[in-house]
């Protein structure tokens, strides 16, 4: 399988440059070791705005008349409809009933069209809209100009601490963890990437420790907080993954919850459960991860108001 190479990241950084926030590194006053990569503190509130904007700078005239469309349980949909409507082009996002309110209400509030269906059904009903109104599909991982674009987060991370020991990223779909890896791989191969994913949405650990792509239902990665997570990798993902992830570890709901109260009332982040899966990692499994000089990226901050409330109101566990 053709995979993503690290000039492609570095022509995505190109597209995204002016658009996509360059986020700091924080240090953590609990943590020496310890940088935090708050992609929350985007526009659109997450990581994703990185490979939309990347993916529609590369649509043809003809394509951009017509129209982008995507499956999305909110981050990727609100990423796509703000670079749509940058460029002046039509967005349908298609959300998985179950979505947050909060992410279903800034897709709208972008100017795109949404479609609430089952969960089973975003990818087919995405596809049909794609081939009946001629619309690009843009999907939320499974596509290279996606994966580049996330792999920018990457290429910044080692401008700012070249001697950077360990990345921890949070594993969904995978495109995240490609980009990332890509680069490093290329760039810094002393350095590792490891993966962090809930324990109940866990079909990238059970992939990769098989050795093939295994597929987890809604039925069973719908159990975890952790919204952003409970897609399934592809066989693009999945190839990326093998052959560039240094590991890949599972978090509980009880350490989410506490790593998302931690960055939320020392490290003063909003942050969704899915952005605090790897500081949950770095938290609570220390000593199944690689020492030294650790980036944690906090992959998004569009969460509901009562998640964040009660967040913030729980007692800090360190």
């Amino acid at each position: 399988m053709d995979l993503v190479t690290v000039d492609d990241v570095r022509a995505a950084a190109v597209d995204v440059a002016g658009v996509v926030l360059r986020t700091p590194l924080l240090p953590c006053r609990w943590d020496d070791q310890l940088w935090l990569k708050p992609e929350s503190l985007q526009p659109v509130g997450s990581f994703k705005l990185r490979g939309a904007t990347h993916a529609v700078a590369r649509l043809d005239p003809d394509q951009r008349i017509r129209g982008v469309v995507t499956h999305s349980s909110g981050n990727h949909g609100q990423a796509l409809a703000y670079a749509a409507r940058a460029q002046g082009v039509p967005c349908t996002v298609v959300i998985p009933e179950g979505a947050p309110a909060a992410k279903i209400d800034q897709v709208r509030a972008l100017g795109a069209e949404v479609r609430m269906v089952a969960p089973a059904d975003r990818l087919p009903v995405a596809q049909a809209i794609a081939a009946e109104q001629g619309r690009t599909l843009i999907p939320p991982f499974d596509d290279r100009r996606i994966i580049a674009g996330q792999g920018t987060i990457g290429l910044e991370v080692l401008a700012d601490l070249p001697d950077v020991d360990v990345l921890l990223v949070p594993v969904g779909g995978g495109g995240l963890a490609s980009g990332i890896a890509t680069v490093v791989r290329a760039l810094r191969p002393g350095a590792k990437v490891i993966g962090v994913e809930p324990a109940l949405a866990a079909d990238a650990a059970e992939s990769l420790h098989a050795g093939e792509l295994r597929r987890w239902e809604p039925e069973r990665t719908y159990r975890t907080s952790a919204d952003g997570l409970r897609t399934t990798l592809s066989a693009l993902t999945f190839a990326h993954l093998s052959a560039r992830l240094d590991g890949i570890v599972t978090v509980t709901e009880d350490e989410i919850a506490a790593a998302t109260t931690r960055l939320v009332r020392a490290a003063r982040l909003v942050v969704e459960p899915s952005g605090a899966v790897a500081t949950a990692a770095r938290m609570f499994h220390a000593a199944e991860l690689p020492a030294g000089r650790t980036v944690a990226v906090i992959s998004g901050g569009n969460v509901d108001p009562a998640v964040l409330v009660a967040a913030a109101g729980r007692p800090d566990a360190g």
